[in-house]
């Protein structure tokens, strides 16, 4: 027993010795003229051969051996800072760097594809470049973030001039769009023709296809994670920009030096002033805000507070206006408790309204969702094998289905309210990157959710729970009659989910240029958008799980290979997945969604499905840069009968989801013809949108009557466009600190007159049936002049 104990002693005392032996090196890395954290920077140890990367607040902790080391930290666009450190206590140190390129772009965002990023587990997400975003062709001369994203693999827009964009074959819905960790519910202008996020003001774009970590949660298609600059805390700078049909300016500046900071930008269209020149009484305009505070309280504590404001006006003489936007706040507390554990406390506001005014019969339409978040975020670096992320987060939802108000006593129209709904969405999570051995890593977490639907004015009953029964006569779905209504106090729970979601990602190294990588991911969805479109519109109603639509469950399996070439002169991923969703939502035909207050009555619980092949060749360095995507895919939904004698929807089969692309093609290049001047195409292939013909027609009282085929089994026309832009930057005066450049450009250079929809109708003049094709845009050339100083 004495030697028992002696072993004991031993071995605690050669792990004491052992600890005592390791140090922690911590610190934050900033971009030296602005003082602005920079976002995954890479710090290696080439003798060591490990590393770690800067947190999204620039903080980095790695813990090693004592001993003296040779650094390296290297971020893209910046010049790679070598250092030694000798490494015999725990040492705090901060790292500025120096922009290798003197332009427009003061942060250039990125993360660095070197031979660390081949060994970490993290798959299925891209990120691109403050730079390349700008670079890109687009309608009407604007920079944007969305029309950027859909140039990736597994990324498509939900149609020209439509917004929202899809991933892997989900509904627009189903991608988590966040701004400073606030969720934003509608990410367009002008109905899909700008973004809602001024490339001036972003920081760092991050989005995850799969392998999303537990801190994510709430979608089961994507996350889109976008933060704002913090502004320059060192001196006072100005940059924007003049285009055809839109201008923005950001100003940012110290509050204090080397401690706090401002940053304030804005966007606005104005084509809609010159259209009283031609007599047109049309509006059609956008305006949005983004502010944020920063300010260094001491070391270990920082604040941050950060805001957007946005909206869309669309009126048409006096016959109606249509306003919406978004509104978000963000308070956010950064702390360090050690040099291993960081933390960050944020209180989360957003917005998102859709007002409707219809002058023609006096009354307003209303509707909208908002929600109130709290997260406490925690990132614990154990070692320099494990590092640790775990939180929890609540948010509190209200829904305002639509409430119609009169404008005029003599409307004859009685003010009405659809029933508001209230739900809380709470989470409990954790991460864990784990490095096994020099060719190993893993990435695995859980996440605890569980989604309360609270108590509301009346609810609806129905016989045997069912608000949707099947007329066997007619073969038709209809809407059941209530049996009776409920009324609840607002602290009732009226239904509540429980769910586990486990993730786990890894990269197995197979040398120093390539490895392999799986993933799965379970997760959940308990927020639903109503539409009855292909696209999302602002008039589209967002809905809670309860009673009587059951939340949405994702599993994905991905599985890729990833390869670098000549010293990353070239980049290849493949990048193969799998997914299905259970409770996917479907409609029966005729389905109303607007103004209803009993929605139960015209939805119907399916599944979904998609599967493809990605792939994205990348040239990475020299005069000539750019990539190609290709992405070979289906998407599919079923909804089967919920008794045998049901036909479900399109006879219980599996049928096109209205974003199923089957063959995905982009080219994205951009070429330094000199110091001054840069040329930039694109080129874009997809399959056709998958829609619904109608196959025959009946007359009825004189009146044709189409009858329709089976959903989404046509097609419209493939789509493909090639846009060219060529950036000029005028000769700068050294005595002078203003910058520019010019960019001209060609949105789809040979006119080709995309099918956004096909109609149908008679033309009584040949008194025949005949289609009409509906194009958004043929060729549209623009120019734009962007500054700064």
């Amino acid at each position: 027993m004495k030697s028992y104990y002696l072993w004991v002693l031993s071995v605690f005392f050669c792990f004491s010795i052992n600890a005592q032996e390791k140090f922690t090196l911590s610190g934050s890395i900033s971009e030296e003229k602005s003082n602005e954290t920079l976002i995954g920077v890479n710090i290696i140890f080439p003798d060591l051969q490990t590393g770690t990367t800067t947190n999204e607040y620039g903080f980095f902790s790695i813990t090693l051996p004592k001993g003296t080391y040779k650094m390296t930290i290297s971020y893209l666009g910046y010049t790679t800072l070598k250092e030694t450190i000798q490494l015999n206590t725990d040492i705090t140190k901060n790292f500025n760097l120096k922009n290798t390129v003197e332009d427009l772009d003061a942060v250039v965002i990125t993360e660095n594809v070197e031979k660390l990023s081949i060994k970490k587990p993290q798959m299925s997400v891209n990120k691109l470049t403050s730079s390349t975003i700008k670079e890109i062709p687009v309608v009407l001369g604007e920079s944007d973030i969305i029309k950027a994203i859909t140039l990736l693999p597994g990324v498509t827009s939900a149609g020209e001039g439509a917004s929202g964009f899809n991933v892997r074959g989900g509904a627009a819905d189903q991608n988590l769009i966040l701004l400073d960790e606030a969720t934003i519910y509608n990410s367009s202008h002008l109905f899909g023709l700008f973004s809602v996020f001024n490339p001036d003001a972003i920081k760092d774009l991050s989005l995850y296809k799969g392998g999303i970590p537990a801190r994510y949660g709430g979608r089961v298609s994507s996350v889109l994670d976008i933060y704002q600059k913090e502004g320059n805390s060192k001196e006072f700078h100005m940059n924007g920009g003049i285009g055809l049909v839109s201008s923005r300016l950001l100003a940012e500046g110290p509050l204090k030096k080397d401690k706090g900071s401002f940053l304030l930008g804005g966007r606005s269209s104005y084509a809609h002033l010159f259209l009283p020149i031609f007599d047109i009484e049309n509006k059609a305009y956008f305006y949005d805000l983004n502010t944020k505070l920063s300010y260094k309280i001491n070391n270990n504590n920082n604040i941050y507070l950060s805001g957007y404001f946005g909206r869309d006006v669309f009126s048409i003489e006096d016959t109606f206006e249509n306003t919406y936007g978004n509104t978000v706040l963000n308070f956010r507390w950064n702390h360090l408790f050690s040099d291993k554990l960081f933390s960050n406390l944020s209180l989360i506001y957003s917005d998102y309204d859709y007002n409707l005014k219809l002058n023609f019969v006096e009354f307003d339409w209303i509707s909208g969702i908002r929600n109130f978040n709290i997260k406490y975020d925690f990132k614990h670096y154990i070692n320099n094998k494990i590092k640790l992320q775990y939180g929890i987060n609540s948010i509190y939802h209200k829904f305002n289905p639509g409430e119609i108000n009169p404008t005029s006593s003599s409307s004859g129209i009685n003010p009405f309210k659809l029933i508001d709904k209230y739900a809380l969405e709470n989470a409990l999570y954790f991460d864990v990157e784990h490095k096994i051995s020099n060719k190993l890593a893993l990435s695995y977490g859980l996440r605890l959710s569980s989604f309360l639907r609270l108590g509301q004015d009346e609810l609806n009953v129905y016989a045997n729970n069912q608000a949707v029964v099947f007329n066997n006569n007619l073969k038709i779905y209809e809407k059941a009659n209530p049996i009776d209504t409920e009324t609840f106090k607002r602290s009732d729970v009226i239904e509540n989910f429980f769910n586990l979601e486990p993730r786990f990602s890894m990269a197995y190294q197979l040398n120093n240029t390539s490895s392999v990588k799986a993933s799965y991911n379970k997760m959940y969805q308990y927020l639903h958008l109503l539409s009855n479109t292909n696209a999302p519109t602002p008039l589209d109603i967002w809905t809670p799980s309860g009673k009587y639509i059951k939340p949405q469950e994702l599993h994905q399996y991905a599985i890729g290979y990833f390869k670098d070439f000549n010293d990353n002169l070239f980049s290849l991923e493949v990048e193969s997945f799998y997914k299905t969703i259970k409770n996917r939502i479907d409609y029966i035909d005729g389905a109303d969604l607007i103004a209803n207050n009993a929605i139960e009555q015209v939805i119907l619980n399916g599944n979904a499905r998609a599967y493809g092949l990605e792939f994205l060749f990348r040239k990475n360095e020299g005069r000539f840069k750019g990539w190609i995507a290709y992405t070979l895919s289906k998407s599919e939904q079923q909804t089967k009968g919920r008794t045998p004698t049901e036909t479900g929807i399109n006879n219980g089969q599996w049928y096109n989801t209205p974003y199923d692309k089957t063959h995905d093609v982009s080219i994205t290049s951009s070429y330094n013809l000199s110091k001054r001047v840069k040329l930039n195409a694109n080129f874009l292939f997809q399959t056709g949108q998958p829609v619904t013909f109608p196959n025959s027609q009946y007359e009825y009282n004189g009146v044709n009557i189409p009858n329709f085929g089976l959903r989404n089994e046509n097609r419209l026309p493939s789509y493909n466009r090639l846009d060219l832009a060529v950036n000029y930057t005028p000769k700068q005066k050294r005595e002078k600190n203003w910058k520019s450049y010019w960019v001209f450009s060609i949105y789809n250079v040979y006119n080709r007159k995309n099918a956004a929809s096909i109609s149908f109708g008679k033309n009584f003049d040949k008194m025949q049936n005949e289609a009409t094709r509906l194009a958004i845009f043929g060729i549209v050339p623009s120019v734009s002049y962007n500054f700064k100083f």
